[in-house]
């Protein structure tokens, strides 16, 4: 999973895949909100689930990310 949400975060803001990381914030790569929500829509269809409005603000990192997606899909 956490190549796929790389591969999503790299596209969406125009960076390559291999520099990211778990601990890679999305502040460091520049996103804005509006980025921010284009990816969580890309991660809604990839992963088929629905990311609460209110925990994006939590979703600080690409590890977050992946371990908010996961807590998801048990």
């Amino acid at each position: 999973m956490l190549e796929k949400v790389k591969e999503i975060v790299a596209e969406g803001l125009d960076v390559n895949a291999a520099d990211l990381t778990e601990e890679t914030t999305f502040e460091s790569l520049g996103a804005d909100s509006l980025d921010l929500m284009d990816m969580v829509m890309t991660f809604e269809d990839e992963f088929g689930v629905e990311i609460d409005t209110e925990a994006i603000g939590d979703l600080k990192t690409i590890g977050s990310v992946v371990t908010y997606i996961e807590g998801l899909k048990k």
